[in-house]
């Protein structure tokens, strides 16, 4: 499987060890940069992974911020994405549950690399359970339709 990977200058030194996680687990990473800890603008990265994520080039997203919040906020802008921001495990298995989340948002400042690891693990490996929360998520993409024809 493939997975899209972003980060700001806050999120670079949390998401490097990710790829390298990422590619060690077997999935094929295209990593949209950031490259280094000089400051750039976080929607720039968001976007590029939130799109290769809508257009279906890749299956999963993965963003890294310093708070996870802005890029959280960025990647649900762009339709057919579900983002969903976790600094816990039990959020990233929800988010996969109940709302078939397929872009994965951190906090660099709030999740030490072995949660991580382990948050990203969770994510990647929980299947959306369907049933009752298939009828919501239906529900959220007719609200994505409907707001886009304003």
């Amino acid at each position: 499987m493939r997975i899209a990977v972003g980060a700001d200058h806050a999120g670079w030194p949390l998401k490097e060890p990710l790829v390298n996680f990422l590619i060690d687990q077997g999935w094929d990473v295209e990593d949209f940069g950031t490259f280094s800890d000089e400051s750039v603008d976080y929607p720039d990265y968001a976007a590029k992974v939130a799109e290769a994520v809508a257009r279906g080039d890749v299956e999963r997203g993965l963003l890294v911020c310093g708070s996870g919040q802005g890029m959280c906020m960025v990647a649900n802008k762009i339709p057919g994405v579900r983002a969903a921001l976790a600094h816990d495990v039990v959020s990233a298995r929800l988010a996969r549950e109940h709302n078939d989340a397929n872009v994965l948002t951190m906090g660099a400042r709030f999740v030490a690399l072995p949660l991580a690891q382990e948050i990203l693990q969770v994510f990647l490996s929980t299947p959306f359970s369907g049933g009752r929360h298939m009828r919501r998520v239906e529900k959220i993409l007719q609200i994505e339709k409907e707001g886009q024809a304003l």
